[in-house]
């Protein structure tokens, strides 16, 4: 297992200095297949990631492949994934694996493994995952990330209308699911410089307020923007001041302008500069 020279937060904090924050989800859905006059094919699968990869690893912060729609094509969409991995971190974005794993022991090590250790043709600069067997399940991911310069970003309150019903639960003393999973996030990066590397996942859509973000001095992904009704003007009013630590994410909103490359750049950079003036303000 190789450490790298910079923890996630770090990293993370300069791609969004030089590349402004934006991370782009490479979903190779079948309607966007269809879209793109693509067919449902391994090399269609390949045209399409590899034609995002063009556009933006060298343009954006952060690339996000949804795992699941390259494993839909077996042994041949995995190599793509690796194709994409190592083309857009060689580009100079971070890769973050939409994997969403959660598991307990050996097998939480192995996923973890897969997706984080420098040795894994897989490996990423970070990958999401679920806490719903507990967060202290999540302990060998978020110790090989942190060995090897690497980050998770912790599913908290995620955009998905089904997760409200768990995820605002309240326990007896009043603090949501969601909330618990904020504050344990925020334990593992106490006196990290300038964050820690385990991130939230919350989403553009959430009630504004519905989480205190205030010490989590970690990164908070927003997917949720366009095709689910989030918007970039809304993001202050769900973040608030935690805002500067916000990583929107779009993938269908960007990808619906493919196959042209151009425009493709063109949406993305559309959406980095309106997060940006919204920071500014």
């Amino acid at each position: 297992m190789t450490t790298v020279q910079a923890g996630f937060g770090r990293r993370l904090g300069d791609a969004v200095v030089e590349r402004g924050p934006l991370c782009v989800g490479i979903d190779p859905h079948p309607a966007l297949l269809h879209a793109w006059g693509l067919d449902e094919t391994p090399a269609s699968l390949e045209r399409f990631a590899m034609t995002v990869v063009e556009a933006l690893a060298g343009e954006v912060a952060v690339l996000k492949p949804q795992s699941a729609f390259f494993e839909a094509y077996g042994s041949r969409g995995i190599a793509v994934l690796e194709r994409v991995v190592a083309e857009s971190r060689r580009a100079g974005a971070l890769v973050l694996h939409d994997a969403k794993r959660g598991d307990i022991g050996s097998t939480m090590t192995a996923y973890a493994n897969a997706y984080l250790d420098e040795h894994s043709p897989l490996a990423a600069d970070a990958m999401t995952v679920s806490p719903y067997l507990g967060f202290g399940s999540l302990a060998p991911a978020l110790g090989i990330a942190e060995q090897t310069g690497r980050g998770v970003f912790v599913l908290a309150r995620t955009s998905n209308p089904e997760g409200a019903g768990l995820q605002r639960s309240a326990s007896p003393e009043g603090r949501s699911v969601a909330q618990s999973i904020v504050d344990a996030a925020a334990e593992n990066n106490a006196d990290a410089e300038p964050m820690g590397h385990v991130g939230v996942v919350a989403g553009a859509t959430i009630r504004s307020g519905e989480l205190d973000l205030s010490t989590l001095n970690g990164p908070i992904l927003a997917p949720g923007l366009g095709a689910q009704g989030g918007t970039v003007q809304g993001l202050r009013a769900v973040f608030g001041p935690a805002l500067p630590n916000v990583l929107p994410a779009a993938a269908r909103e960007v990808l619906r302008h493919g196959p042209d490359v151009d425009e493709l750049r063109r949406a993305a950079r559309g959406l980095r500069e309106d997060f940006a003036a919204l920071l500014a303000r």
